[in-house]
């Protein structure tokens, strides 16, 4: 159920998990590339080394469970979990296509090892706090994981459940805020000015560090420290670009559902390949 990679396996885990998502847009002429690039570090540190999951039983009840709030994100997770064995490789390239089991935003009757359906921003944290709260009732030992993005921190729903998560001392939900500082319409700062994000969360009581969100070693080290922290609930504020990874998306302000040509995608494809051939080198 563990994988346990190395660092430098993580490293390259990310790199797959990148090009994977790229497969499954290269079908299509448009997409949520910037949000889901900019979690893939994340996501490949989650399924690479901490969560225990069985993907011959995605269903499995004393599981860790992952609610990725930016549901938009959601090619992102569908090419860990393929990666992971949760479905075949060919089911990436029905992404967002009629009659798929991958939907734009994620959807928990759908996708084997989505656990929960989301997209609607801001419910998500609400969600991940109720998971964790009943398998403490259960008695089960499990970690609920749950990204949310700093553009969906401008809901109200999000900080109603901090404080509950903080009171109800929830220290087996571990957070991840995908903190690239742009949304769906521009920068953070001119749409809604979050301020300090991480003092916002500590304010709320919860255990918060920040980090390089592209970093797997500080990444792995925040999670280390969330998974020995006791009576509060933990946050992980993760400094990233939004599209990292992909040339015609990083760095850009319109990047949140973006148009891109098949030649596009084909030139990220053989970069990522290139860089998952570095990363092994590397090893």
């Amino acid at each position: 159920m563990f994988t346990n990679k190395s660092t430098s396996e993580l490293r390259v885990f990310a790199e797959e998990i990148r090009l994977a998502t790229f497969r499954e847009f290269s079908t299509l002429s448009a997409g949520h590339i910037g949000g889901a690039m900019s979690i893939v570090e994340a996501l490949a540190v989650l399924y690479g080394r901490y969560m225990a999951v069985d993907p011959a039983n995605p269903r499995w009840r004393q599981r860790d469970w992952l609610v990725l709030s930016k549901g938009h994100a959601g090619a992102a997770l569908y090419a860990a979990l393929c990666l992971r064995g949760f479905f075949p490789e060919e089911q990436l390239l029905t992404l967002n296509k009629n009659g798929t089991s991958l939907p734009s935003h994620c959807d928990r009757n759908k996708t084997p090892g989505v656990d929960m359906t989301t997209g609607s921003l801001g419910q998500g944290i609400s969600a991940a706090l109720g998971i964790a709260l009943g398998n403490r009732l259960s008695n089960f030992d499990s970690y609920t994981y749950l990204v949310v993005g700093d553009g969906e921190c401008n809901e109200g729903q999000v900080w109603e459940a901090a404080m509950a998560a903080s009171m109800f001392k929830t220290d087996r939900l571990i957070a991840f805020c995908d903190y690239n500082m742009q949304q769906l319409d521009g920068y953070t700062k001119n749409v809604m000015d979050m301020g300090d994000m991480a003092a916002k969360w500590r304010a709320f009581g919860w255990f918060t560090q920040e980090v390089d969100g592209h970093d797997i070693g500080q990444l792995c080290d925040a999670v280390d420290k969330a998974r020995g922290n006791t009576g509060t609930p933990s946050m992980i504020v993760m400094h990233t670009k939004k599209g990292n990874g992909c040339s015609f998306a990083v760095d850009k302000e319109a990047n949140h559902h973006i148009s891109f040509t098949p030649e596009q995608i084909e030139i990220e494809i053989e970069n990522t390949k290139a860089a998952i051939t570095a990363a092994k080198n590397a090893c």
